[in-house]
C-alpha cells in the first residue's frame, strides 16, 4: 500500500511474511498464493506491499539462480504484490516448534550473517518495483548480549563496514539504493535505540541505520519521541519501522493478571519481559522466568515482547501498547517530513497466541492481517497522508 505524505514523499506500508513459515523458494511461492494474495483481495487493493522474509536456503536459491529470481518476481507481479523491504533478522528455522535464542544466530560476528544480508540486498535490488529506487532490509542488532565479547564486537563492526562498501557498489551498478537497519531488541547488545547510537556512529555509513520496531520500543519503556529525536540528532537514519504492539500488564502482582500473562507464556518464541524501577530498567529473558519467581518487582507495570494483533486488544486485565505505536508513528510520518518511508506491520505470533485467540484456518488469518493493515492505513490517513491507488 502506498501513501502520499503532504511533502510529496511516497510512504510504503507492507505486512511481514515471517508470519507464514517457509524455508524454500517453493514455500515462499505458496505463501504468495495462499496468504498474501487473499489479504490483498480482502483489502480491495490492486496492489499490496509485503515485507518478504526469505530464509537462508530460499535466499541462496534466488540469489544464485537467475531463473528462480525471475520466477519470484513474476509471481509477485501476477498476484498484485510488491516488495520494497525484506526482513533479514531470522536466518532460518523461524517456523520451528521452538525458536527462542536460535533466532539470534548467526550474529554479525559470523561471516554467514554478512553473506546472507549481502544476498538479500542483491535480491531486493532486483525485486523493487520499476518506479522505486530505494529498498530496506531489517537485521539482527549485532548479537545477543551474553555472547557479545569485545572481539566479536570488533568483527561485527568490520562486517558492517564491509556491507556498507558492498551496498555502495550495488547502488553504483544498479542505480538502486538498498539500506540496512539494525533492529534494537530487548536482550540483545543493541537493546534500545540509545544502544544503537555508539556502534552506528562508529560504522558511520549512510546506508546503515536503524529499524524501529514499536513493540520492542514499548517493551523497553522507551519514549518514542525521545528515542527518535536522539537518532535524528545523531544523523542516524530510520531505515524502516515495524508497526507492532507489546503486552502491557498494569498490575502484575494481581493473581488474575498473572494468570492472563501465563496464557501468553508459550514454548516457541522468546518473550522478554521488562519493568522500570527507581534504580532503572529490570528484565528477564522470557515471560515464564518473570512469572515463576521474584525476578521482577510487581510494584510497577510489566511489558512483554509478544507481538499482539494491532486491531484487537487482548482480553482484560491485559492491554496492548498501541499508544506507543501511535506516538511513534506520529513522530515518524506526522511531521513536515517523514523520518522513514518504509512501514511494515509485523505480527508474527498469530499461531503462538493463546488457543482461544488463534485464527482457525487460512481465511481467518487473512481476515486478521487485513484488519491490522486497515488499522495502520487509518492511522496514516489520520496523520494527513493520502492513500494512493
Amino acid at each position: 500500500m502506498r501513501f502520499r505524505h503532504p511533502d510529496g514523499t511516497t510512504v510504503h506500508l507492507a505486512y511481514c511474511t515471517n508470519v507464514h513459515p517457509a524455508e524454500t523458494l517453493d514455500g515462499v511461492l505458496a505463501q504468495l498464493r495462499d496468504h498474501c494474495e487473499p489479504v490483498r483481495r480482502r483489502l480491495g487493493r490492486d496492489r499490496l506491499g509485503i515485507g518478504l522474509w526469505l530464509a537462508h536456503d530460499a535466499a541462496s536459491a534466488v540469489d544464485t539462480d537467475p531463473s528462480a529470481l525471475r520466477t519470484l518476481r513474476g509471481e509477485l507481479d501476477r498476484r498484485g504484490l510488491e516488495v520494497v523491504t525484506l526482513n533479514g533478522f531470522p536466518y532460518e528455522g523461524f517456523g520451528s516448534d521452538e525458536v527462542k535464542y536460535r533466532v539470534y544466530r548467526p550474529d554479525w560476528a559470523d561471516p554467514e550473517r554478512l553473506e546472507y544480508t549481502t544476498a538479500l540486498a542483491r535480491i531486493l535490488g532486483a525485486l523493487l518495483p520499476d518506479d522505486v529506487t530505494e529498498g530496506s532490509v531489517s537485521t539482527l542488532p549485532l548479537g545477543w548480549r551474553t555472547t557479545w565479547t569485545a572481539e566479536r564486537a570488533r568483527r561485527g563492526h568490520e562486517a558492517l563496514r564491509t556491507l556498507g562498501a558492498r551496498l555502495d557498489a550495488l547502488a553504483e551498478l544498479t542505480g538502486r539504493s538498498i539500506r540496512i537497519g539494525l533492529e534494537p531488541e530487548p536482550g540483545c547488545t543493541v537493546e534500545t535505540t540509545q544502544d544503537a547510537l555508539a556502534p552506528l556512529t562508529a560504522v558511520d555509513h549512510p546506508r546503515i541505520g536503524v529499524c524501529v520496531d514499536t513493540c520492542h520500543l514499548a517493551t523497553s519503556f522507551e519514549d518514542p519521541r525521545t528515542a527518535l529525536d536522539a537518532l535524528a540528532t545523531a544523523r542516524i537514519p530510520v531505515v524502516k519501522s515495524q508497526l507492532s504492539a507489546a503486552l502491557h500488564a498494569e498490575h502484575p502482582g494481581r493473581p488474575e493478571v498473572r494468570d492472563a500473562l501465563g496464557a501468553f507464556a508459550e514454548p516457541r518464541f522468546l518473550h522478554q519481559t521488562r519493568t522500570v524501577t527507581p534504580a532503572g530498567p529490570r528484565g528477564t529473558d522470557d515471560l515464564p522466568e518473570a512469572l515463576n519467581g521474584d525476578a521482577l518487582p510487581v510494584t510497577a507495570p510489566w511489558r512483554a515482547h509478544f507481538h499482539v494483533p494491532l486491531h484487537a486488544d487482548p482480553d482484560g486485565p491485559l492491554t496492548a501498547t498501541l499508544p506507543v505505536l501511535r506516538a511513534a508513528l506520529t513522530r515518524l510520518v506526522g511531521g513536515p517530513r517523514p523520518l522513514t518511508r518504509h512501514l511494515e506491520v509485523e505480527t508474527y505470533t498469530w499461531q503462538a497466541l493463546p488457543p482461544g485467540l488463534r485464527p482457525r484456518g487460512r481465511g481467518r488469518l487473512a481476515d486478521g492481517i487485513a484488519a491490522e493493515l486497515a488499522l495502520a492505513r487509518d492511522l496514516l490517513t489520520d496523520l494527513g497522508l493520502k492513500e494512493l491507488p
